[in-house]
C-alpha cells in the first residue's frame, strides 16, 4: 500500500502559502485573465530594478531563475562549447547545458560538501563559455564566502561567463556573506541569478530575475520569450516586494528552524554541516539509504541521493519534528566514522573555501 505524503520537504519550497496581501492582488489578476500581459515585462523589471537599487538596464526577468539562466547560455554558448560546474548540484545544469549543445563538465565537490574552486578554475579552457556557481549551494547549503568569490572571479578568464546562483541568498546570515552588486562593477562576465520560488514562497508562479552589466543584459533580453511572464505572476511579485517585512519575518523563521531541526539531528549522531540554505544536507557514510526509508515511511518526502545524501527542506515546526522523529529510528552513525560538522576535509579544501556556523 502506497504510503501518503503528509510533509513534503524534497524541493526545498517555503511552507508558507502567499501572503493574505499577495493573494488578493493574485485574485484581481485574474479577473483580467482574458487580457495579455505586457509583451516584455518592461514594469515588472523596472520595479525589481528599483527595489534592487540598480537601473533598469542591469536587470532580466525570466520564467523562474533557470528561465534566465537557458537564456544565457543561448546567448553564450555555441555547439561544442563547454558548461562547468560543481557536482552535485542543481539538476537543470546539465540538462539545460544539453540543450543548447554544450558539453556539461561536472567537477566533484571537495568532501565536505563544498564547491572545489580551485579544480572548477582547472577545468576551464579554451571550449569552456559557462561556469556556475550556486551560493549558497543547493543540495548541500555550503556558502563561498566575500574574499574567497572575488579571488575566483579574478582568475576566471573573460571569455567565461560566471553564472552565480543565488536562490537561497535569502537564508544565508554569515558575516561574510559576498556583496554582489559591487562585484558586478569589477567583473562584466558576471550573471547574478534570484528567484522569487523560494523565499518568496512563488514557487509554481515561475519568475526569477538576473543582475548584470547592462551589455550582458542587453544581449541576454534578446532571448526572451514574448509574452513570458504572466499578469498574475508579475501581480504576485509587485505585492510581494510592498510585503518586504512580513516576509523577512516568514525567512528568519525558516532560519529558526533550520538550526533547531540540523541541532536536533546533530543530537542523534547525524552529521549535519551548517548550511545556508533552506535545507539540510545529510550524507554518506552516514547510513542516508536507511534514512531515506524512514522518512518515507513516516510520510516524509525528503530529496534522496542514493548512497550519496539527503537533502532535507525545512519545512513547519511540525514536519520537521516528523523528520526528527523519523531518523531517530535509523541506527545511530558510529561517532568513529563522524567528521567534526565545522571540519574542514582537508588543507587543500580549507585554503580555498571556509564556512563558519
Amino acid at each position: 500500500m502506497d504510503i501518503p505524503v503528509l510533509h513534503r520537504l524534497a524541493l526545498n519550497e517555503s511552507p508558507y502559502p502567499p501572503l493574505p496581501s499577495v493573494r488578493r492582488a493574485m485574485q484581481r489578476a485574474v479577473a483580467q485573465a482574458h487580457r495579455y500581459p505586457q509583451f516584455h515585462p518592461d514594469d515588472l523589471t523596472e520595479r525589481i530594478a528599483a527595489w534592487c537599487q540598480v537601473t533598469s538596464d542591469r536587470v532580466m526577468v525570466g520564467s523562474g531563475s533557470v528561465g534566465v539562466a537557458l537564456q544565457l547560455l543561448r546567448t553564450v554558448v555555441r555547439p561544442g562549447d563547454a558548461v562547468a560546474y560543481g557536482w552535485r548540484t542543481f539538476d537543470a545544469y546539465p540538462l539545460l547545458a544539453t540543450m543548447v549543445g554544450a558539453h556539461p563538465v561536472p567537477v566533484p565537490l571537495s568532501p565536505d560538501g563544498h564547491q572545489d574552486l580551485g579544480a572548477l578554475l582547472a577545468a576551464l579552457d579554451h571550449r569552456t563559455r559557462v561556469v556556475v556557481l550556486c551560493n549558497p549551494h543547493n543540495p548541500t547549503g555550503s556558502l563561498i564566502t566575500a574574499d574567497i568569490l572575488s579571488a575566483f572571479l579574478r582568475q576566471v578568464p573573460r571569455h567565461v561567463t560566471v553564472l552565480l546562483d543565488e536562490a537561497y541568498v535569502e537564508f544565508a546570515r554569515h558575516s561574510a556573506l559576498p556583496d554582489t552588486h559591487a562585484l558586478l562593477d569589477s567583473h562584466p562576465n558576471l550573471l547574478v541569478l534570484r528567484t522569487f520560488s523560494k523565499a518568496y514562497g512563488l514557487a509554481a508562479l515561475r519568475v526569477g530575475y538576473g543582475l548584470g552589466v547592462p551589455d550582458l543584459v542587453a544581449r541576454i533580453r534578446r532571448q526572451q520569450l514574448p509574452f513570458g511572464i504572466n499578469a498574475v505572476a508579475t501581480a504576485a511579485v509587485k505585492a510581494s516586494l510592498r510585503a518586504g517585512s512580513e516576509l523577512r519575518r516568514r525567512v528568519d523563521a525558516v532560519v529558526a528552524e533550520r538550526e533547531r531541526l540540523r541541532h536536533g539531528l546533530l543530537d542523534l549522531g547525524w552529521r549535519v554541516h551548517p548550511s545556508h540554505a533552506n535545507s539540510l544536507w545529510l550524507h554518506a557514510p552516514d547510513p542516508v539509504d536507511e534514512g531515506a526509508m524512514a522518512l518515507t515511511a513516516a510520510g516524509v518526502q525528503a530529496r534522496h541521493y542514493p548512497g550519496e545524501g539527503l537533502r532535507v527542506t525545512i519545512g513547519s515546526r511540525e514536519a520537521n519534528d516528523a523528520v526528527v522523529a523519523a531518523l531517530a529510528s535509523v541506527g545511530r552513525p558510529e561517532a568513529s566514522d563522524r567528521r567534526a560538522p565545522n571540519a574542514p576535509a582537508d588543507e587543500a579544501v580549507s585554503a580555498y573555501l571556509r564556512v563558519s556556523g
